[in-house]
């Protein structure tokens, strides 16, 4: 849409979003690391690293969340998308109908307060964005494709969500840097790696197919994973050993 005012003045709107987010950035104020915090060392990141594979409902977080964006990211198919269907000029639709999606959910979330059996949600929301970018596969026009697109982004926002909580209710405060280090490998790769098989895949069969086909497979490693985890499946924040005990550490540290 801006760039139908030209070019330059998308890039120009663009770099003046950046700097006010270094703006923004700069204004954050560092918090110094507790007296007791482990200095960065090899033998604490392999200490975290320990932690998350002792714990099967993290280690689904994880593992649900990269299946999803290996088996059905596929932005890369966009712009092949938007010429099978003669309409170039929804490019950028199809590229922000994502982050609208998860917008609208993050505005209406305030149900997923009441939902308890986090990794269950987790499951489900990984599943409905698999059979979302599916659906891509035989939408008949442009728009049915960005609303398929924009309820993807929704349901990876829910899954974002549920997997934060279990995050902040179970994970002790010194070992959330490590974790997070682990987490951020999923976010850094798996988009690219979704976006490399969804280029893989279309070259075999088509546009249509690696959307239909990489939405199929996200399913199906989804579930699998949830039969394969049943700790993860049936994680319950008022029943979890962890996060009780971080409840209670919560609630001593209040109390002091």
């Amino acid at each position: 849409m801006v760039a139908s005012w030209g070019v330059t003045s998308a890039y120009v709107l663009d770099t003046l979003t950046f700097l006010l987010s270094m703006v923004l950035l700069w204004r954050v104020r560092s918090l110094p690391p507790a007296e007791d915090a482990a200095p960065a060392s090899i033998k604490s990141l392999v200490e975290g690293m320990r932690y998350a594979m002792s714990r099967k409902d993290l280690v689904g977080t994880y593992l649900v969340d990269m299946a999803a964006m290996v088996f059905a990211m596929a932005n890369a198919l966009f712009p092949f998308l938007a010429e099978e269907l003669r309409a170039p000029q929804a490019l950028g639709l199809l590229y922000s109908a994502s982050a609208v999606g998860a917008l609208i959910a993050s505005l209406t979330g305030r149900w997923t307060a009441r939902v308890r059996r986090h990794g269950l949600g987790v499951i489900v929301a990984a599943a409905l964005w698999g059979v979302a970018v599916a659906l891509t596969a035989v939408a008949p026009n442009i728009w049915l494709i960005v609303v398929c697109i924009a309820f993807a982004g929704a349901a990876d926002m829910i899954s974002g969500i549920f997997r934060m909580t279990m995050w902040n209710q179970t994970i002790p405060p010194e070992l959330r840097g490590r974790l997070a280090g682990i987490e951020l490998l999923s976010y850094a790769s798996g988009p690219m790696l979704g976006n490399a098989r969804a280029g893989m895949m279309a070259q075999l069969g088509g546009t249509r197919f690696a959307l239909g086909a990489g939405g199929v497979l996200c399913v199906a490693a989804v579930l699998s994973l949830a039969t394969a985890l049943p700790k993860f499946r049936r994680y319950d924040a008022t029943t979890d050993e962890n996060a009780l005990a971080e409840k209670a550490r919560r609630e001593a540290a209040t109390l002091a």
